[in-house]
């Protein structure tokens, strides 16, 4: 069990890496408060589904939009002082949404605007951290580590919005805001303490024309990296929309609160973490470990939108958390594992536009569904294409399994 354990987390044997994930686990749990309190908040301001997938699809546009240009800079600059930056700018629409609620103006086009200049930074900061967890630790324990930033993720998602929930309904949403803004000084500082000499540094990319045109090239010629890519990009546009999803249910679905949509976002925390240290201990990824992944995602999903109550749903929304993490942790993995160094920071950009920037394609449809029909709605579609993924990915096997035979016969 000890053993198990120790594989689990056998990246936090790396001192870079271990502050690195310290920092992330306080500043993104920042992260989830800001996000679950301005989706609460913009809910309260228009009592609108459509105007909380708009919320989210703003915070997601520029990297539609930008990600492939973050994606460059991460290959030409150090990724460690790439994120000093944006980490330091992210305070900016922070500060700003924390002074508007403090002083009692706050109206849904100022949270728009928030929301997308965080979004803004965003598009360069996710695929640097994205493509900088390989240099803190190397090759042989990037699967590892990759589940360990999705237990990062999870474990946020839960304190995050766990505390958003109790100092909502007590204080109201200006001590969220102001809680985050703090964080992001935990990030500052772990990035501050880390050793250079440590990392796996690559040479920065030369800067030249069509370097972006170069990356996507390269996934076009790489079937490991664009399978995977595909496949994200079909279950991540009309079936990872939970921030979207969840506060409807609760308040639509369910008739709760606050404390209701945190019960929601923690049940499927708790699963995505609980499968994020199976996955890191088992250290598997490729085709089978992702067809498998989205047919169980399908499944949970289409379950979910059948459940009659909030225990029930919590319930399911555990599994479905679950699914969803070994989904997107093994395209993640299989993806670097795949790529060369020098195009990491590009190619992880496509990763985030195909897992993020889809959002707001599917956000606002999503909003638009669940208050037009039922919020339920969303986990139906989720299901849908999660199906979809698995089917695809089985026929990709298939494929590649017959060629490999006509090839060695």
């Amino acid at each position: 069990m000890s053993t198990a354990l120790r594989r689990s987390f056998n990246s936090l044997e790396v001192p870079n890496y271990r502050r690195y994930f310290a920092g992330q686990v306080i500043s993104l749990s920042g992260n989830w408060m800001q996000t679950v309190t301005v989706l609460w908040l913009i809910l309260s301001l228009t009592n609108s589904g459509f105007a909380v997938g708009l919320t989210t699809a703003l915070q997601f546009l520029p990297m539609l939009l930008f990600g492939a240009y973050g994606g460059v800079l991460a290959d030409r600059f150090s990724k460690r002082n790439l994120l000093f930056v944006t980490q330091s700018l992210m305070t900016i629409p922070a500060l700003g949404l924390f002074l508007v609620t403090l002083f009692g103006i706050e109206q849904p086009w100022m949270i728009y605007i928030g929301v997308f200049l965080f979004g803004a930074v965003n598009c360069v900061d996710n695929p640097t951290r994205q493509s900088f967890v390989i240099e803190m630790v190397g090759p042989d324990r990037l699967v590892n580590a990759v589940s360990l930033n999705s237990v990062i993720i999870e474990t946020a998602r839960i304190i995050g919005p766990a505390i958003a929930g109790v100092i909502i309904a007590a204080f109201g949403v200006v001590p969220c805001f102001a809680i985050n803004l703090l964080t992001f000084l935990a990030m500052i500082v772990a990035l501050w303490s880390m050793d250079p000499r440590a990392l796996r540094t690559p040479p920065p990319a030369v800067r030249k024309p069509g370097a972006i045109r170069e990356g996507l090239r390269h996934v076009r010629r790489t079937p490991e990296l664009a399978v995977p890519l595909v496949l994200m990009a079909l279950v991540g546009t009309l079936g990872f929309n939970f921030q979207v999803a969840l506060p409807l249910l609760a308040k639509f679905s369910f008739g709760g609160g606050a404390g209701s949509y945190a019960v929601l976002v923690c049940s499927m925390g708790v699963g995505s973490i609980v499968a994020a240290l199976i996955n890191g201990n088992q250290g598997k990824t490729g085709s089978k470990v992702i067809a498998a992944a989205s047919l169980a995602f399908g499944v949970a999903a289409l379950l979910s939108a059948a459940m009659p109550s909030l225990i029930l749903e919590a319930v399911t929304l555990a599994a479905l958390g679950a699914a969803a993490v070994i989904f997107v942790s093994s395209v993640n993995s299989t993806i670097q594992l795949a790529v060369s160094a020098e195009m990491r920071g590009r190619v992880m950009a496509l990763f985030s536009i195909v897992f993020l920037g889809s959002t707001p394609i599917g956000g606002p449809l999503t909003g638009w569904l669940a208050e037009a029909y039922d919020p339920r709605v969303a986990l139906v579609l989720a299901g849908i294409y999660g199906l979809g993924a698995a089917w695809a990915a089985r026929v990709i096997l298939t494929r590649t399994a017959r060629r490999q035979l006509s090839y060695s016969t």
